[in-house]
């Protein structure tokens, strides 16, 4: 409930943009929260991402809900989202790292 109120306050925050589709979500949330693991938190880069990594697995739940979709095939699909991105970052897939440039360019400031 209290994530919730965060991630409703968050989009509210947020300057109007067309809103994504589930595959686009996922796949933010994929990006954030691999270059979120990838980074580790101890950095301010670091804490960023994971603030990232958590408005995106919110945002998908919500898609994943508003498309249908049970908890079950949406934890399955963001871990699988995550796997992919994980491999891509390391690799330093230059779409892979425009793709999370443009998730984080659309996370409000959650601090």
């Amino acid at each position: 409930m209290i994530l919730t109120a965060i991630l409703t306050l968050a989009l509210a925050q947020q300057t109007p943009a067309p809103p994504l589709s589930w595959a686009e979500t996922l796949r933010c949330a994929g990006l954030t929260q691999a270059a979120s693991e990838l980074e580790g938190g101890e950095s301010g880069e670091g804490r960023a991402l994971s603030d990232a990594a958590l408005f995106w697995a919110l945002a998908t739940a919500q898609a994943g809900a508003a498309a249908g979709k049970s908890e079950i095939e949406v934890d399955r699909e963001q871990t699988a989202a995550r796997t992919l991105a994980v491999r891509q970052l390391t690799r330093r897939d230059p779409a892979a790292r425009e793709a999370l440039a443009a998730c984080r360019a659309r996370t409000p400031n959650l601090g």
